[in-house]
This record gives C-alpha cells, structure tokens and sequence, in this order.
C-alpha cells in the first residue's frame, strides 16, 4: 500500500477545499512527513489517509486530519516553542507539534509534553513515537490533563484535544506564558462544543471562537466526570 501518495493525496484535499483548512507551508510540510497510518490500529491502516476521526482504543479517537491541521494552524507552532497537548491518544497530534517547534537539525529545538489518563494509550504513543523518530521531542506522561503539566510551565502554546467544560480549566489558562495561546474545544458532554483559541495577554485572555465540533470529553478533576 502506498501510503505516500495517499497522505499527498490527502494534504492536497485538505490545501484545495472550498474553505481550505490547510494553507500555511510549515504546516502542510508536517501533514506530508509525519506517517498518519503509524499512529492508528493496523486493521485501520488502510483508512489512515481518509479525512475522518477513527478509533484507537480505550474509548478515544485520532482527530481527522482537517481538525489536525485546523489547530496546528490557530496555535501557530514555531520552532523553539514549548507545547503542551491534553490528550495524547495514539501520539499522532504530538509528532506533527514536534515537527513543527523541533524540526531536525533545527538549532534552537522546542519541546512537547503531552498527557494521557490511559495507561494502555501512554503506552501504545511511547511505541509509536519511537518508531517515527519523535520520542526525542516529546515526552509522555500519565496523569489527569485537566490539571496541565505544572513541573514544566510556562507554555508557549497549549493543545487540547478533548472537550472541556465551558469553564476552561484554570490551570491550563495559569500555564500559559504572556503572549501565549490555547486552542481548546469546550462546551457540553456530547454535542454542542465549540473550538476556542485564547490569547493571553498580562493578566487578560482574549478569546475567540472558531467553529462548532465534536470531540470525546476532558475527564478528570477541571474537566467531566468519568
């Protein structure tokens, strides 16, 4: 199987729509190098490269593609950048953060901390990660993603790949540094979620409204209960 051409056919899909969700050349050149099909089950390999979320485990989801992009796009990744991601899943969305703050042979590489609440889920993204060559840039940690990873902030961006309560969970807002941004979807249980991108300014947070969408809850002490 050519999985290749499938993912150029994909990131070309994403570039082309009538509402392209994929423009920024940085971008589009993490979509085109970090293997999607890698960090699925491999009976869903063959449907690695379709714009759709699909299932890894657990209960949780790999995001489709376009929503991958979409955040990479409003967080504003450069490189040298602190991230931290709340949800790890299969470690996907944290190999394409790496590969836009840490490209190789960058000289001043950033970093990415990303949190998982499933064991069996670390477990499979440490696996997945060492196999695609990220395991250098991001670290992996087991622990409630509500509360952030306070031991390395301040963030200069926060990804968050569940959806919280429409109270945005303090800590993460605390972790970020000044000038800083979060990109979190938040809203209801089930439906009725919304993607947010909050700006931090001193003591302020601006923050923005970018489309309806839908993604498993945030579990934990700021987040949903299980």
């Amino acid at each position: 199987m050519n999985f290749e051409e499938k993912r150029k056919k994909l990131v070309n899909n994403l570039k082309n729509r009538d509402y392209p969700v994929l423009t920024k050349p940085e971008v589009i050149r993490a979509m085109l190098k970090v293997p999607r099909h890698v960090f699925v089950p491999k009976d869903a390999e063959s449907s690695a490269y379709i714009d759709s979320p699909l299932s890894i485990g657990s209960g949780q989801t790999i995001s489709a593609p376009h929503m991958n992009a979409m955040m990479c796009e409003y967080l504003k990744l450069e490189v040298g950048d602190k991230v931290l991601e709340v949800g790890t899943g299969s470690g996907y969305h944290a190999a394409l953060c790496a590969e836009l703050v840490a490209p190789k042979n960058s000289t001043n590489p950033g970093h990415v901390y990303t949190i998982e609440r499933h064991e069996d889920l670390v477990k499979k993204a440490k696996v997945n990660l060492k196999e695609t060559g990220y395991d250098n840039r991001v670290t992996v940690i087991l622990g409630d993603g509500s509360l952030g990873y306070p031991e390395e902030a301040p963030y200069d961006k926060i990804l968050v790949t569940a959806a919280s309560p429409k109270k945005i969970p303090p800590p993460l807002r605390k972790q970020l540094k000044d000038g800083g941004i979060l990109c979190i979807p938040a809203g209801s249980k089930g439906f009725g979620q919304d993607l947010y991108i909050i700006k931090k300014h001193g003591e302020d947070y601006n923050t923005k409204r970018i489309t309806g969408v839908r993604f498993v809850p945030l579990i934990g002490k700021y987040g949903f209960e299980s």
